[in-house]
């Protein structure tokens, strides 16, 4: 596989060695009769190259293009047009509704400044009105899905240094920032997939995970192409809507790899029944892989207990590391490798440490993320950049082929985060921006640097909080913690309550259990509690809790909780309009 200029000349390569051979099994949106549909990789090159002509056509040659397709074959194809016509593709996420996703789209388009935007016909009019209001109204939003003729495509001049795509970041806590990905970055970025994952061209891989993700696109979408395999496909609405039905498609098309963030594989522990349960046959897979967000043992120990009876191995879970501004891939290993929870000392990881469980004192599991992968992996010192032992918390740092060039059209936050250096003299480092330590070769993520709450000198990492809270009660969904600048810093946590569990239950009994955990197990007096409905804590497409964006609308009074209980001083933060 290796020898390629870029990754358009290896998918035609992939094309005219199997142009029979299915490249996308697409699965139909509801259950019933409809049949799924196989695209072949002549199919999905014919396509992409017809399309790739009317790009050229339009001068598209070296300029972004903004995909938003809800269709994955639309998607797979208008992507590799993209590529194809020496483009630089811009993947977004569908509007789907909601007011953020709008701004969001308009916030890529104000950065990236496309030419052009590829979706479907029904669904252009809606984007080019959303647009439009936006102030974007110039901006034509052209049908994929009905091409006209035009001239013949002509294959580009392309080396490993051109601009493959812009992945673009959630935008959670700013203006979303497109980093640039490369050809080079893609296939050095396969490559290392491959050797974590030990996949080939038989390999049979899949999953629900929405392509305008750095996990969807290179993992489960341009990871199968690279290897010449199959991907058998379904959209995230329909896993949402039915959980199972992700687990069915292991069952029935037999895949090998498939992965997801932690919540997913909770939201199958807890939503699928017996009757779907007794239906699935999950011997074969070998490698289901847990990437994304933070990899909880306990989400573990849930889905292989609730899934043993239809034959799943616990040892088919494995965790992985990785962000966009790598591409995808920094950490991972073979199925089995991550199934060895450490527990820690809590006190200690305050003090950035990673020691073990003192008697009567509390502590932290966290699960590996497997090793560094095709990169060089450093923990350093954010403060001081001087590099930290082995169980010694600090920032990751990376560097390797599949690092991305940088975010687009921002010098000033490339160089902070792609250029670092250590106070040793070593250079060209990625900040990751994520907490972690190294021991026995293996990666911990124990934090995220931003999030990080700071409370009487103590560092308290969110999830530790969140994690701990779920176990008051079966009634509690997902959550958040951050904290607020009131005279000291004060901690609120958000908390969902499950479809209709609130119905003949005392919520403020509920909100003084939560007080009541975190006082006990980190002797913290939190500021407030607000128990709230499904749906209300915001996550990015990856599953990634938006706390940030939490406590923007925190601040701004903008949650309608189902109870609450605040602090006089947090309160005065609220009415006071401080931010």
């Amino acid at each position: 596989m290796n020898g390629y200029r870029n990754f358009s000349e290896l998918i035609q390569a992939r094309a005219a060695e199997a142009p029979g051979r299915e490249a996308l099994v697409l699965l139909p949106e509801n259950d019933g009769r409809v049949q799924p549909e196989a695209v072949s990789y002549r199919a999905l090159d014919a396509e992409a190259k017809r399309l790739a002509g009317w790009l050229q056509d339009r001068g598209a040659a070296g300029e972004r293009v903004l995909i938003v397709h809800a269709d994955r074959r639309l998607f797979a194809v208008s992507l590799l047009a993209c590529l194809y016509a020496g483009a630089i593709a811009v993947p977004t996420a569908p509007p789907g509704g909601r007011g953020h996703h709008a701004a969001r789209i308009a916030g890529i388009v104000k950065d990236a400044a496309p030419c052009v935007a590829l979706t479907d016909a029904r669904e252009a009019p809606d984007l080019s009105q959303l647009l439009a209001g936006f102030g974007y109204g110039h901006l034509p939003c052209l049908a994929a899905d009905v091409v006209p003729r035009s001239a013949a495509w002509q294959e580009p001049e392309l080396t490993g240094d051109s601009v493959a795509l812009l992945q673009y970041t959630s935008g959670s806590t700013r203006e979303p920032r497109g980093v640039v990905v490369t050809h080079a970055n893609l296939l050095a970025n396969q490559r290392a997939i491959q050797q974590a994952l030990g996949t080939g061209p038989d390999t049979r891989l899949g999953g629900w995970l929405p392509f305008h993700h750095d996990m969807g696109l290179i993992g489960q979408l341009l990871h199968p192409l690279w290897l010449g395999a199959t991907s058998v496909l379904l959209s995230p609405e329909a896993f949402v809507r039915r959980p199972a039905r992700w687990l069915e498609a292991v069952s029935r098309y037999r895949l090998d790899v498939s992965g997801a963030p932690d919540f997913a594989y909770e939201l199958c522990a807890r939503r699928v029944t017996e009757e779907q349960l007794a239906g699935l046959d999950l011997s074969g897979w070998r490698t289901a892989v847990s990437g994304g967000e933070p990899v909880r043992p306990e989400t573990w120990r849930l889905f292989a207990d609730r899934f043993a009876a239809a034959g799943f191995r616990p040892q088919a879970l494995t965790a992985g590391y990785g962000l966009a501004e790598a591409t995808l891939l920094v950490s991972g290993g073979p199925s089995g490798s991550s199934w060895r929870p450490r527990e820690a000392d809590a006190d200690s990881l305050e003090q950035h440490r990673l020691r073990g469980p003192r008697a009567g004192r509390p502590t932290r599991s966290l699960l590996p993320v497997g090793r560094p992968v095709g990169s060089e992996l450093l923990v350093v010192d954010p403060k001081t950049l001087e590099t930290r032992p082995d169980g010694e918390i600090g920032e990751v740092w990376v560097r390797g082929e599949g690092v991305a060039r940088g975010y687009w059209r921002r010098p000033g936050e490339t160089n902070q985060a792609f250029g670092a250096r250590t106070a040793e003299g070593r250079g060209g480092f990625l900040r990751t921006g994520d907490l972690g330590t190294v021991e026995d070769g293996e990666l911990y993520i124990t934090g995220r640097l931003k999030d990080m709450i700071v409370v009487a000198g103590r560092n308290l990492y969110p999830q530790d909080l969140e994690q701990t809270v779920q176990q008051v009660s079966q009634l509690f969904g997902s959550a958040t913690a951050f904290s607020v600048p009131a005279e000291r810093e004060q901690v609120v946590l958000i908390q969902e309550l499950r479809a209709r569990s609130h119905y003949n239950v005392s919520l403020p009994s509920l909100a003084t259990a939560v007080e009541s955990c975190l006082s006990k197990e980190f002797e913290l007096q939190v500021g407030a509690v607000l128990l709230v409905r499904p749906g209300t804590v915001r996550r990015t497409t990856s599953g990634k809790v938006e706390r940030a964006a939490m406590r923007r609308l925190f601040l701004q009074g903008e949650l309608k909780p189902l109870h609450q209980e605040i602090k006089p001083e947090v309160q005065q933060l609220l009415s006071g309009g401080r931010r």
